[in-house]
């Protein structure tokens, strides 16, 4: 799993599933002395989307995001969340740190991300099967 791989998956995760490790984690001393480099700051970004006919970007808006960069045994951990929620920012930037350190907890944060890839996936295929009764054949009448 690469690094932009598990900065999407720790942002997609729910507070309810980051919190409880993190917090197991920081309990057990075996994320040792972390700190914090940018405590969790809400801002704003502005979101690019690509329009899928012409392949053209362009700026949709501004979302509100948290983000927060910590260092976990001599690796820095970063995080960008979507909303104001500075405790799951905090949390994620925690884990990405430990699973860039290599420390042992990375299989917790790497089982952590594919079980949030895996309820994407069904969310995804769901929504797929929800749409794609909707979906127009067209035929080229020559």
């Amino acid at each position: 799993m690469t690094r932009e791989e598990r900065a999407e998956l720790l942002a997609a995760a729910t507070p309810d599933e980051l919190l409880p490790l993190a917090e197991r984690l920081l309990q057990s001393g075996d994320l040792g002395e972390p700190t914090v480099l940018h405590p969790p700051e809400v801002g704003m970004v502005m979101l690019t989307v690509r329009e899928p006919v012409a392949e053209e970007r362009f700026h949709l808006g501004e979302v509100l995001v948290t983000s927060c960069t910590v260092e976990v045994a001599g690796a820095a951990g970063w995080s960008m969340r979507g909303g104001d929620d500075r405790v799951a920012a905090l949390a994620a930037a925690l884990l990405d740190a430990a699973a860039a350190a290599g420390l042992p907890a990375a299989r917790d944060v790497h089982a952590l991300c594919a079980a949030v890839a895996e309820r994407r996936a069904r969310e995804d295929a769901a929504e797929w099967a929800e749409v794609s009764t909707t979906r127009v054949a067209f035929e080229e009448l020559t």
